[in-house]
C-alpha cells in the first residue's frame, strides 16, 4: 500500500489493523491511494481469517504484524477478460515473430519469444541450461538468444521435438535469429547477428526401426505365422520375432558393418519413401558408454576421442577403417601417440575391430581393452532390470 515512486508524496490518514486493533506506521512517502478508495476497497467484500492468522478485508490484506503494511489484491475472476484477450495478443504475436522471419504458416499457435524472455529473465539466472520439452517452432531457443545478445549472459537451450516442422520452422528459425535480430518479410533487417554454435540429433523412431528389420524366416513358417489368430500371432511377434527372428539377422545392429563405421547407414523414411542415410556412431558410442567427451580429433584416418565415463574412468576411444587402418597401421599409431605413457594413463581404451594393443602394454600399464562392437552391442541390447 506504500507508494511505488519514492520521488512522490501519497496522502496520509490513519489505517487500524483489525486483527491487533492497532494503527499501522504511515510510510514515509505517505499511501498510493486516497483515503476514499482504500475504505472503499475494504468494504469490497467480506472480512474472513486465513489459515496463517492473517486476515482479508474486502480487498486488502493485513499481517497479524501491526509494523506490516496492508496490502491490496486483486480476484482471478476480475482479470479473466484481460487474461482472455492477453492470450489472444501472445497467439497474434506469436504469428508476428515468424512472419517476419518468412516462417509463418508452420505451426499453430507459436508463442512469442518476449513470453518466454519474461519467464527466463525472472530467474535472474544468466548462465545454466534450460530445456523445453516440446519445441514447437523453437520460441525458447530464441527468447535465451536474445537475452543473451542483451545483457551477455551464457544460458543454453536443449530442445526436443518429434513434429515434421522441425525442418521447416524450428530449425530455420534458429538459423535466422543467429544471423541477424531483425527481420522484415523473410529477409535479414540489420546483420547484427551473434557468435552461437548449436547442434541438433535426430533419434531413431518406432518406426525406423520396424523399417530396417530383416526377418530369417522359412516358406512353412510364414505360411503358420499367417494361418494364426490375431493374438497369437501378436503375442509372437512381441515375444518371439523381434527377440529372436530379427536378431539373428543382425538387421536392428549389423556388426559386420562397424568395418567401416564412418559410413554406417540406416533406411530411413522420408515423404514416405525409404533412403539410406549416414548414422553417426561415434557419438551415438559416446552416449550408450555415458562418456563426457573432452577432445575429438582425426589423426590420420584415425577418428580418436577422450573423455570420463560416468563412473570417472578416463578413457579413449579409437574408429578407424579396418580394411584401410590395419592392425600394424593401429599399433604404429598408437606407439607414435604415446597413448601408452604416463602422460595419458587411461583406465579403459576401446577400439573398433580386432587388435593387438594389447600386447603393446608395459609393466606399470594398467589399461584395458575392449572392442566397440561387443560394448556397443551389451549396451543396445541390455536388459532393464
Amino acid at each position: 500500500m506504500s507508494w511505488p515512486n519514492p520521488n512522490s508524496e501519497g496522502p496520509r490518514y490513519e489505517i487500524i489493523n483489525p486483527i491487533t486493533k492497532k494503527p499501522v506506521p504511515i510510510p514515509k512517502k505517505g499511501w498510493r491511494w486516497i483515503e476514499d478508495t482504500f475504505r472503499a476497497e475494504e468494504k469490497h467484500g467480506p472480512e474472513y481469517i486465513l489459515p496463517d492468522g492473517s486476515m482479508m478485508k474486502g480487498r486488502v490484506w493485513y499481517a497479524q504484524d501491526e509494523n506490516t503494511q496492508p496490502s491490496s489484491i486483486t480476484y482471478l475472476r476480475e482479470v479473466e477478460s484481460f487474461l482472455l484477450r492477453s492470450i489472444i495478443s501472445l497467439k497474434s504475436d506469436g504469428s508476428s515473430y515468424l512472419e517476419r522471419l518468412g516462417l509463418s504458416g508452420g505451426i499453430d499457435y507459436p508463442k512469442p519469444p518476449t513470453l518466454v524472455e519474461w519467464l527466463l529473465y525472472s530467474t535472474s539466472l544468466k548462465h545454466g541450461y534450460f530445456m523445453d520439452f516440446f519445441g514447437g517452432s523453437g520460441t525458447t531457443a530464441h527468447a535465451i538468444i536474445n537475452l543473451n545478445r542483451e545483457d551477455g549472459g551464457k544460458r543454453k537451450y536443449i530442445l526436443v521435438e518429434m513434429g515434421e516442422y522441425f525442418d521447416t520452422v524450428l530449425k530455420p528459425r534458429i538459423q535466422k535469429v543467429i544471423y541477424s535480430k531483425d527481420w522484415k518479410d523473410g529477409k535479414p533487417v540489420s546483420r547484427e547477428g551473434n557468435s552461437h554454435m548449436f547442434k541438433y540429433m535426430r533419434l531413431e523412431s518406432y518406426d525406423d526401426t520396424l523399417d530396417n528389420l530383416q526377418i530369417i524366416r522359412t516358406e512353412s513358417q510364414q505360411a503358420t505365422l499367417e494361418n494364426m489368430e490375431a493374438k497369437a500371432r501378436e503375442d509372437y511377434m512381441l515375444s518371439y520375432m523381434l527377440d529372436v527372428e530379427t536378431k539373428a539377422s543382425d538387421s536392428l545392429l549389423n556388426i559386420d558393418r562397424f568395418i567401416d563405421p564412418f559410413n554406417y547407414t540406416l533406411k530411413i523414411r522420408r515423404d514416405n519413401e525409404l533412403k539410406d542415410e549416414k548414422i553417426d556412431l561415434v557419438e551415438t558410442f559416446n552416449y550408450l558408454i555415458g562418456l563426457y567427451v573432452e577432445q575429438t580429433e582425426t589423426i590420420r584416418g584415425f577418428k580418436v576421442v577422450r573423455g570420463r565415463l560416468r563412473t570417472g574412468e578416463k578413457s579413449l576411444v579409437i574408429w578407424r577403417n579396418t580394411q584401410e587402418k590395419s592392425n600394424e597401421a593401429l599399433d604404429d599409431f598408437f606407439k607414435k601417440q604415446k597413448y601408452n605413457t604416463l602422460d595419458f594413463e587411461f583406465d579403459l581404451i576401446f577400439v573398433n575391430g580386432d587388435n593387438n594393443l594389447e600386447n603393446l602394454k608395459v609393466a606399470e600399464d594398467k589399461w584395458k581393452v575392449r572392442l566397440i562392437e561387443e560394448e556397443f552391442k551389451k549396451r543396445m541390447f541390455a536388459e532393464v532390470i
